[in-house]
């Protein structure tokens, strides 16, 4: 298993930033390698929405199927998904400190079978890069919200 983990403040209100993670039609907006985004269920928030995700992951696109498992509004919210012999389990978790919102991510991803296996070591540093771009963007998306208002 690999734990990619991050913390950081937000000068914005929970409710900006939970906005930004916990609701994929926004967050299709924040992140710039999202491609499409196709709903698999007639629900656009909260558990048990589905959704698949296309996004570039360098010069190839990837399309991911996942599911919202937790929603909390506006504190957490956790998506989980199956892909490539991995699952993928990612947590949000949002709260209020002194310069506005503190966010919190962990994202775990357990292989399964020879092909996870092989494949987790060899993705961990794109996925690195992948994470920090969207972790930016957030940021980003989220304080340019805040100053707008």
């Amino acid at each position: 298993m690999a734990t990619f983990e991050n913390q950081m403040s937000i000068a914005a209100t929970p409710e900006v930033v939970f906005d930004a993670v916990a609701h994929i039609e926004t967050f299709e907006q924040v992140a710039p390698d999202i491609l499409g985004v196709e709903f698999l269920t007639e629900s656009r928030k909260g558990v048990g929405t589905r959704f698949r995700e296309t996004r570039a992951m360098g010069s190839r696109e990837a399309t991911t199927e996942l599911e919202v498992t937790e929603y909390e509004a506006p504190r957490r919210v956790r998506l989980v998904s199956e892909e490539g012999g991995i699952t993928w389990d990612t947590v949000f978790e949002v709260s209020p400190d002194a310069d506005g919102t503190r966010l919190d991510m962990r994202m775990e991803a357990t292989p399964h079978g020879l092909k996870g296996k092989a494949s987790l070591p060899l993705i961990t540093p794109m996925l690195n890069k992948a994470l920090e771009k969207d972790l930016g963007a957030i940021v980003a998306w989220c304080e340019g919200q805040t100053a707008s208002e």
